[in-house]
């Protein structure tokens, strides 16, 4: 493809007069440049793609796009208004605007996007579609399954673009795109032509970023926006908002925001699409799904009142968005296992459950311990941490709601990054003793990840729930500037395994083990 092909539908200024290049990929790190490659320099918040150009030029790259005034390139230069946005039209327009030739439903929301986008994609199965997934876990290609990386959110934009090229080749018709507020802010999925948008709450998270929840909010009310934006599809644009009738302070705002139809759900009364009669136990979730226009029985082998809403998100979109079946779209969300790391049960034989989630927020926190409460009788004991260098303020919050909701409490490691972690946890201390927690007796700090939960085990009693929070799905965790193998599955397996005295894997290394290690030694 020729440069100036790249230009074409591209909505901001841009030269009229581009050189006749031919451009053979776009990349926008130049250790990846391969000869022939468009080299898209972006500002970080830690690095400037424009210090390596000529690093891209060194590795082939054909041309260059930045948003700095800069001459003297051996190759073209293109300087445009903003790079980071100009990147997602760029990568469209390579692959032939993919998201032109598919239906695609668009998941956003603070906690449950995952899940929610697992339900609506299986429900497009069970009723005969070709659909495709792209989430925070993988992006599901037929019957290829891709990983989309250790601490991704929404990929990058030219990534976006790619798999949605893919889908294309393979012959799908549908798509569902989980997005996310870093997405929607860096404009990394402008391009995709969302014709349904769901979302599911809205809540405290990313406050570091967005610099307020109005700023965060905003972000992600732009794929309802987007929805104005789509063309007209061969197969039709339905163009329709599903929004959470029970998270007021998101739903209030947005609907007073979307122009186009909408629907809602939830379990209160004068939702659209409700749930009634719900059943909950230890193996799962039963209710009725009902609106004016149906009435459902429907069965999940999720579990937890937050699962309800996900499972009534997903019904609502693909009934009233897609026209199909009830009784196919309830055979769906019951044909879902699961999610890797959400909720997920880790046994190894014990007389107590071993539970590992992604829950990293303070909702998402405050459900899932909810959840666990529906499980069992017994005790609820609560294992995570929160991030350095993000939002401090959930530090308090989260330690704060597991001190009211968890029978006990172990304070961890949850990438820490550059910060220090004994810092880190004893702001969660602190938030756990204004709630009333009592230091030994029902909180305890254990900085080591892997010994946290042992520790948890430790304290654990026949019946009740250990729930290690916060890490999920993810195969790293962050120490200093360092991404070390990391997957809370496998520590959790390792730490049953040594409880038990039976064989199972080692517990993956972490640095605070050799301090944790040196502390023990020392008596």
């Amino acid at each position: 493809m020729f440069l100036k092909d790249l230009f074409v539908d591209f909505p901001f200024p841009h030269p009229s007069n581009l050189p006749d290049v031919e451009i053979n990929g776009i990349v926008i790190d130049n250790r990846a440049v391969k000869p022939g490659n468009l080299f898209v320099a972006m500002r970080g918040r830690d690095a400037d793609g424009h210090n390596y150009i000529q690093k891209a030029i060194d590795n082939g790259a054909a041309a260059i796009v930045g948003d700095r005034e800069l001459s003297g390139f051996t190759v073209p230069y293109i300087q445009l208004e903003n790079a980071r946005h100009s990147l997602t039209w760029l990568a469209a327009a390579f692959h032939g605007f993919p998201a032109r030739k598919l239906t695609v439903i668009g998941v956003t929301g603070t906690d449950g996007k995952t899940t929610t986008s697992n339900l609506i994609h299986k429900i497009l199965i069970a009723a005969g579609l070709k659909a495709g997934m792209i989430s925070t876990v993988n992006a599901v290609i037929g019957d290829e399954v891709l990983d989309t990386g250790f601490h991704v959110t929404t990929p990058d934009a030219h990534d976006v673009q790619r798999y949605l090229a893919k889908m294309v080749d393979a012959h799908l018709t549908h798509v569902v795109l989980e997005t996310t507020s870093h997405g929607w802010s860096q404009h990394r999925v402008d391009a995709c032509e969302f014709d349904i948008a769901v979302v599911t709450n809205i809540t405290h998270e990313h406050m570091d970023e967005h610099g307020g929840y109005e700023n965060y909010r905003a972000a992600k009310a732009r794929l309802f926006e987007s929805l104005a934006w789509t063309r007209a599809k061969p197969q039709g644009n339905p163009r329709l908002a599903v929004l959470n009738f029970d998270d007021k302070k998101s739903f209030d705002f947005l609907n007073e925001f979307v122009k186009t139809k909408k629907v809602n759900y939830g379990l209160g009364e004068g939702a659209d699409v409700r749930g009634t009669d719900i059943t909950y136990n230890p193996s799962g979730i039963e209710f009725m799904a009902v609106s004016s226009g149906f009435h459902v029985a429907t069965t999940s082998k999720l579990v937890g009142a937050y699962n309800v809403s996900n499972c009534l998100a997903a019904l609502t979109a693909t009934i009233y968005g897609l026209g199909i079946d009830p009784q196919v779209a309830a055979q769906g969300i019951a044909s879902l296992e699961g999610i890797p790391g959400r909720m997920e049960r880790i046994d190894l034989g014990q007389n107590f459950t071993a539970i590992v989630d992604f829950a990293h927020t303070p909702n998402a926190l405050k459900v899932s311990l909810e959840a666990g409460r529906t499980m069992t009788n017994k005790r609820v004991i609560a294992v995570f941490g929160s991030a350095g260098l993000r939002d401090k303020e959930k530090r308090r919050m989260m330690a704060g709601t597991s001190a009211e909701l968890a029978d006990l409490t172990v304070l961890t490691a949850e990438d820490p990054r550059i910060e220090s972690l004994d810092g880190i946890l004893e702001e969660m201390a602190a938030g756990m003793r204004s709630r009333g927690g009592r230091e030994g007796e029902t909180f305890w700090r254990v900085p080591d990840r892997g010994e946290a939960i042992k520790f948890a085990l430790r304290l654990a009693q026949e019946g009740d729930i250990v729930l290690s929070c916060g890490k999920g799905h993810e195969q790293s965790m962050c120490f200093g500037k360092t991404e070390y193998l990391w997957d809370d599955r496998t520590a959790m397996r390792a730490a049953l395994a040594d409880f038990l005295g039976v064989d199972g894997p080692p517990m993956p290394y972490l640095p605070s083990q050799d301090k944790a290690e040196e502390e023990w030694l020392q008596g």
